[in-house]
C-alpha cells in the first residue's frame, strides 16, 4: 500500500485539505471524460442540464461501471485508508460540471452540513476529469478552518450554487485565508468534511469536470431515522451495518442498474433533505443516544 507520506498526513491533519495528488494519467482520465460525455449523449442532454434528471448527477457509481471505477481506483483507496482506516465506505458521488463560461459556483460551505454522518471524519475526493485551474474555476480551502466545528448555513441561498442543498456559509471566516487549489487532469484533492471551501465561476473555454466521492469509515453512522441510508463498500469489511450496503454495478445502464439507482439516490434525497430542515429548523443535529 502507498499512502501518504508522514509529512503529508500531517499537513491534511492541519490544514484540512491536501492538493494536488495524483489519482489517473491525464489520457486515462481523458478516457472517463469521454464516458460521462457518451452518458450525456445517452441521456439526450448535459447533466448540468435543465433537460435531464438531476439525479444523473449523483451516485453514478451504483449504475455505471466505470463510475464505479473511479471511485476504486487503488492510489486513491491508498491515501484515504491512510486517514480513516482499512474499512472504507462510499457514501455518496457527485458531478460538478460547471460549463464555459457560465455563472455557476459552489458556495462558501463546509460538507457536513446537510449529510447526517457522525463522527465528524468523511473525507471527500475531488478527481479532475478536466483542468480545474483559476480561470476555469477551481476550488478554494481555508487552512484549518475545519477545527472551527460546524456552522451555521443557510439552505437554498443562491440560484447559481451547485451544491446540493444550495448552501452558503452564514458565519464570519477568513476568506483571504483561501487557499486556490488548481488540478490538472487526473490530479484530485482530498478535504475535510468540516473544512471551508468554495469554488467561483468558469470563465475558460472548457468545461470545469469534478467527479466528488465522499468516503467514509464504516464506523461511521448516519442520523436520519425515517429511511436507513445507503453506501457501498470498496475496501476492507463492515462490522457495523450502519448502512444498507450497495451493489457496484455489473453492466452499465442496464434495467436493473436504474432499479437500484433511482432506490439509493431516493433515500439519499430523501435523508439529505431531511437533515436541512432540522439544521434550518433548530441548528446542527444531534447524534442519536
Amino acid at each position: 500500500m502507498s499512502g501518504l507520506t508522514t509529512a503529508q498526513a500531517a499537513q491534511y491533519r492541519r490544514d484540512g485539505f491536501l492538493s494536488p495528488l495524483t489519482a489517473l494519467s491525464a489520457e486515462k482520465a481523458a478516457g472517463y471524460r469521454a464516458k460521462l460525455e457518451a452518458f450525456e449523449d445517452e441521456l439526450g442532454g448535459r447533466v448540468t442540464s435543465e433537460s435531464v434528471d438531476g439525479k444523473y448527477r449523483y451516485r453514478l457509481h451504483t449504475l455505471l461501471t466505470w463510475a464505479h471505477e473511479l471511485v476504486s481506483v487503488p492510489r486513491v483507496l491508498d491515501v484515504v485508508e491512510s486517514l480513516i482506516g482499512p474499512d472504507i465506505l462510499v457514501y455518496t458521488t457527485t458531478f460538478f460540471i460547471k460549463e464555459p463560461h457560465t455563472e455557476a459556483i459552489t458556495g462558501w460551505h463546509q460538507d457536513a452540513t446537510y449529510f447526517g454522518l457522525r463522527p465528524y471524519e468523511h473525507v471527500s475526493a475531488w478527481i479532475a476529469l478536466s483542468p480545474a485551474t483559476r480561470e476555469s474555476g477551481c476550488m478554494q480551502f481555508v487552512p484549518g478552518s475545519h477545527t472551527q466545528g460546524q456552522l451555521d448555513h443557510r439552505a437554498h441561498s443562491d440560484a447559481k450554487i451547485l451544491n446540493t442543498g444550495g448552501q452558503q456559509l452564514m458565519a464570519g471566516f477568513d476568506k483571504d485565508a483561501a487557499i486556490p487549489a488548481p488540478l490538472e487532469t487526473g490530479e484530485y484533492s482530498l478535504h475535510h468534511t468540516l473544512n471551508i471551501h468554495h469554488s467561483p465561476a468558469n470563465h475558460s473555454n472548457d468545461r470545469r469536470i469534478g467527479f466528488a466521492v465522499s468516503y467514509i469509515p464504516a464506523r461511521c453512522r448516519h442520523l436520519g431515522d425515517k429511511r436507513r441510508a445507503p453506501a457501498m463498500l470498496v475496501r476492507g469489511v463492515d462490522a457495523y451495518g450502519h448502512f444498507d450496503l450497495e451493489a457496484p454495478p455489473t453492466r452499465d445502464f442496464d434495467d436493473v442498474g436504474q432499479l437500484a439507482h433511482a432506490d439509493y439516490y431516493a433515500r439519499y434525497r430523501a435523508n439529505y433533505n431531511d437533515q436541512v430542515a432540522v439544521v434550518s429548523k433548530f441548528g446542527e443535529a444531534k447524534p442519536p443516544a
